[in-house]
């Protein structure tokens, strides 16, 4: 049974569930012959198609490239779709699998199929007639490339290195293992295409389904960095370092790099060819399917390029510089389009400082249904050659259908007609200064090749020849020597600062991006950098400067960004505004004194980028991310304000965060500074005290017909302003209202008040109370003396069930009361060998079966939903389960022994308030003037710290324990699945 090709699936994978029901398709046509699907094919004017492989030489065809001496690579994906002596314990409908067990790498692997295959042409007559096995037995193997001494293989999860020191194609060794924790739960988008950058880095793109945790054996100082879902990634050899070059775009298959060395891939969305990817950005996902961006501040991402008249995605394009076809196809794009079958061509064209593109009539297309290319790249002869999967299907939904075929695969050569061959050639038989004179060739991949080889050298004695091209005329030529100049160790500091000053725009692009790779510049190169922001006139390399920004100290950073900032026209630009705000936000949380610094130039208040793109999102930051601190900001940003008008702008940024968050809590700060600007709302006219708005606030907590989230700000912020006014309010929405939202935030607000009646109508209410409005109200009889005696004798008295109140709370009511006979063997815990025999056998239950994550879902929304955030979905009462590793150990651990590893921050205190009141939680916020306790129902309660008699931690978890036992077997699996799940569950199709 086999399943689509590697990121072939794509289209279907996104939409075939949504799409209407169609009529039952014919029986599949059976495969052509090889010289029958030759007939099959028309080609565009001056081009012709020549068929190189097909099966059994050559089968599931996925990658294709060439070495230095004109040899085709090709990665056969036998193992496509599992990987081998795994066993999927779990899917979704988008075949995102959980396996029972990691894989391990070559040598130790498990028997698998993969293999890389090198083809050669020996004696120039364009007929590969020589071939050999590079290595085989891999499992998901997607790409291969030449380079430092050996061959590059990207073998997911792992990015393997073979040595390979006297060039004879016979590993000299086990591979090294650079890179490990690429995701590979959906086989058809996992990391693949690897490709030189001219920065000597090794690129490669990852898929949009699959969540990779990516370390670097050889950098162990370098945390384990994550990737969720689809985006550009680096790797640098020697310095042993990982990035994440940008996130997003599409199920992202294919690295292109052009002659000035942006970075592109295809595109599965849609009507349009793919991405325009730039250093440090965020691209556009699949959000629902794929999750959100990593940084919840980004505000904002780049879209595909513009099109016009696209039928279809691109899986994989290159941009054709590769001087051997007619000329009219030089700098268009050719794409490999799988589900039309056919090579599209279209112009490609700027578009300020990204590009678009427009449909043309295509370069390729086949009658042939199972004509299926994958991959697209040019030869050193200057053609095109393809990687044909050669399937009837692509459809990844019918994967369990068993309706792929997995033997056959075709490669195919588009060139120009009547094109000779290239003759055999070596490059790596020359010597270092003949290399620099091949950086002049008319085929790109001659270029690159050479810079790659060059690179490999670090050969010093170059660097005259090289400088000397740079002080030539500019162009190209200029462009390649600063590349070389840098692979071979000579670009110093005084080099760089004349490199800035150098006539060809992406020479100067390319010397502040390469000094700014380091992560930190010098002082001199840093001032010089700032200086051309002020003034640069090429809208690319103002690009690269706000990307490199990003990466650099706040000084350095932000000294680049506000000279940037006085260019009013680039608030018009698709993504300078955004690449600036981006530099800034990266410091927002690190620097914010130097943050707010910049907004204490007044002048820079008025300018097009600040006015219009930037004061709301900084105002939104901090205030979204909500801490104290972060609100004192917001208080400083707001004086900082040089008119009304600017402070209406940062108002809107705060209530874009606040929409639907409560507004109590706020320091007093940040209030008197809304009120002073007269752009405070109700609920901070509330807390200031202004004349009518508690009367105001006391009207609208009461009415019925009422906003609710309006109801349930102004409920919460009445608890904290204690006005006696507001208690008989707070009783009568508890008594009357249905909304656990407002029951909740009354519960809340009535801890500050201590009448006796309080307890007895809460526990009156008890019974119609549910889910975490119960739990509130439980809370709240547990905090004083008084009411807790209350909660014991109507549990005595048989009016409250025993079994409604949870351990936490009967520990805090036994503070005070004799309860020992209403909750027997309250002050015992399972001991650590009965806990270790509990995970033990849970271990067992969860490989005894297949799993549905959809139930597991549910389960988790009602189990650990009200206190955990997984996938931007629960409750924030616990840590956020999103961002780490859900191994099988670490689960059990922490479910079945909560207090084993309380994670920092989530120690449970007990506070006595001097006003009777004991409560529990963890510490959200402290400063020296407050604490900011949140408790198990979910609610907030700050704390002037002159108002606590006391307070301690338990080292207890908040977590309680024998979470699982009750479960059946099914269940526990079910719930496993979906907490293991590395992305957001997509909606099960009906009738699945």
């Amino acid at each position: 049974m086999r399943i689509a090709p590697p990121l072939l699936a794509l289209v279907l994978s996104c939409s075939a569930y949504a799409a209407d029901p169609a009529p039952a398709p014919p029986p599949p046509a059976p495969p052509l012959s090889p010289a029958d699907a030759m007939k099959t094919f028309h080609v565009a004017p001056g081009l012709e198609v020549q068929q190189l492989f097909a099966e059994p030489t050559v089968r599931q065809p996925v990658f294709l490239n060439f070495d230095e001496r004109g040899r085709m690579w090709v990665v056969q994906y036998l193992q496509y779709p599992y990987p081998a002596g795994l066993k999927a314990v779990s899917h979704d409908v988008f075949w995102r699998a959980i396996y029972d067990k990691p894989p391990l790498p070559p040598p130790h692997q498990y028997p698998a199929h993969d293999k890389i295959s090198i083809f050669e042409d020996t004696d120039g007559d364009g007929v590969f007639e020589k071939e050999k096995t590079f290595v085989d037995g891999l499992s998901i193997a997607t790409a291969v490339e030449r380079g430092r001494g050996g061959v590059w293989v990207m073998n997911t999860p792992f990015l393997l290195f073979y040595p390979d020191k006297n060039n004879d194609d016979v590993p000299d060794g086990d591979p090294e293992v650079c890179l490990t924790g690429f995701g590979f739960e959906d086989t058809h988008s996992v990391a693949n295409s690897l490709r030189w950058g001219p920065d000597g880095w090794l690129y490669g793109a990852q898929g949009s389904t699959v969540t990779s945790h990516v370390t670097a054996p050889g950098n162990p100082h370098q945390p384990a960095t994550e990737m969720v879902g689809q985006g550009i990634w680096r790797y640098h050899p020697e310095t042993h370092r990982f990035e994440v070059f940008a996130e997003g775009g599409g199920n992202t298959f294919g690295v292109e790099l052009d002659e000035k060395g942006r970075i592109y891939s295809g595109y599965n969305g849609g009507d349009t060819h793919g991405f325009h990817y730039v250093q440090g950005a965020y691209l556009k996902k699949g959000f629902e399917k794929h999750g959100q961006l990593s940084n919840p501040y980004a505000y904002g991402y780049f879209p595909e390029m513009p099109h016009q008249k696209m039928a279809r995605f691109t899986h994989n394009f290159i941009i054709y510089e590769g001087g051997a076809l007619p000329g009219e196809y030089w700098g268009k794009l050719f794409g490999a389009q799988p589900i039309k079958r056919l090579v599209t061509l279209s112009d490609f064209e700027p578009e300020k400082s990204t590009f678009r593109t427009k449909e043309l009539e295509p370069a390729l297309t086949s009658d042939d249904p199972w004509f299926r290319p994958v991959d697209i790249k040019v030869g050193p002869d200057g053609a095109i050659y393809l990687c044909d999967w050669y399937d009837d299907q692509l459809a990844h939904y019918k994967a369990a259908d068993g309706a792929f075929n997995g033997d056959t695969g075709r490669i195919y050569r588009l060139q120009g007609k009547g094109a000779p061959p290239a003759k055999p050639f070596d490059l790596g038989k020359l010597s270092s200064a003949e290399l620099v004179g091949v950086l002049s060739h008319p085929n790109r991949w001659f270029r690159q090749t050479a810079l790659r080889l060059l690179t490999d050298r670090h050969d010093a004695t170059v660097v005259p020849q090289l400088l000397g091209l740079l002080k030539g005329e500019p162009g190209q030529l200029s462009t390649e020597a600063l590349w070389a100049l840098n692979a071979s160790g000579g670009l110093d500091q005084p080099t760089a600062l004349r490199l800035l000053q150098h006539p060809d725009p992406f020479v100067r692009l390319w010397t502040v991006r390469l000094m700014g790779d380091a992560n930190k510049v010098t002082p001199e190169f840093n001032a010089a950098a700032a200086r051309l922001a002020e003034h640069e006139e090429n809208v690319e390399v103002r690009v690269q400067l706000a990307c490199t920004a990003k990466r650099l100290p706040a000084e350095q950073d932000l000294s680049i960004v506000r000279a940037m900032l006085r260019r009013d026209a680039d608030a018009a630009d698709p993504r300078l505004p955004l690449l600036l705000w981006w530099a800034i936000e990266s410091k927002a949380a690190s620097d914010r004194d130097a943050v707010l610094a910049l907004f204490s130039e007044s002048p820079l208040w008025d300018t097009a980028l600040v006015k219009g793109h930037l004061l709301d999102k900084i105002m939104r930051r901090y205030a979204q991310a909500g801490t104290r601190q972060d609100l004192l900001t917001c208080a400083k940003l707001l004086d900082l304000a040089p008119t009304n008008e600017h402070a209406k702008i940062l108002a809107g940024g705060f209530e874009t965060a606040f929409k639907g968050r409560a507004v109590s809590g706020l320091p007093k700060e940040l209030v008197d500074a809304l009120t002073k600007r007269h752009v405070a709302s109700l609920a901070l006219r509330l807390r200031q005290g202004e004349a009518g708005a508690l009367a105001e606030g006391l009207r609208l907590a009461d009415d019925p017909k009422g906003a609710k989230d309006a109801r349930v700000e102004v409920l919460s912020i009445l608890g904290d302003i204690r006005a006696p006014e507001s208690e008989p309010v707070l009783l009568h929405v508890l008594e009357t209202a249905t909304e656990p939202a407002l029951q909740k935030a009354a519960l809340a607000s009535l801890q500050a008040f201590d009448l006796p009646e309080i307890g007895a109508k809460t526990i009156a209410r008890l019974p119609q109370l549910e889910g975490e409005s119960r739990s509130a109200a439980l809370v709240l009889l547990a905090s004083r003396e008084a009411w807790a005696g209350q909660l014991v004798a109507a549990v005595k008295a048989g009016k409250v069930d025993a079994l409604l109140v949870p351990r936490d709370i009967a520990q805090r009511l036994a503070q005070h009361h004799d309860v020992a006979q209403l909750w027997p063997n309250l002050g015992q815990h399972p001991t650590t060998a009965q806990m270790t025999e509990k995970i033990a056998k849970f271990n067992q239950t969860l490989a005894a079966g297949a799993a549905d994550p959809y139930h597991g879902h549910a389960l988790y929304s009602g189990l650990c939903g009200a206190c955990h955030t997984l996938f931007n979905e629960g409750g924030k009462i616990g840590p956020d389960l999103t961002p780490h590793p859900r191994t099988v150990d670490s689960l059990l651990l922490n479910i079945v022994n909560p207090s084993a590893e309380i994670r920092e921050g989530y120690e449970n205190f007990t506070i006595e308030t001097k006003d009777g009141r004991t409560l529990a939680g963890f510490l959200a916020e402290k400063d020296q003037n407050v604490v900011v306790l949140r408790a198990l129902d979910g609610q907030n309660v700050t704390l002037e710290r002159s108002a606590i008699a006391k307070m301690e931690g338990s080292g207890v978890s908040l977590m309680p324990e024998g979470l699982l036992d009750a479960m059946s077997e099914q269940d526990v699996r079910d719930l496993f699945a979906y907490l293991r799940s590395t992305q957001p569950l997509p909606p099960r199709p009906k009738g699945r």
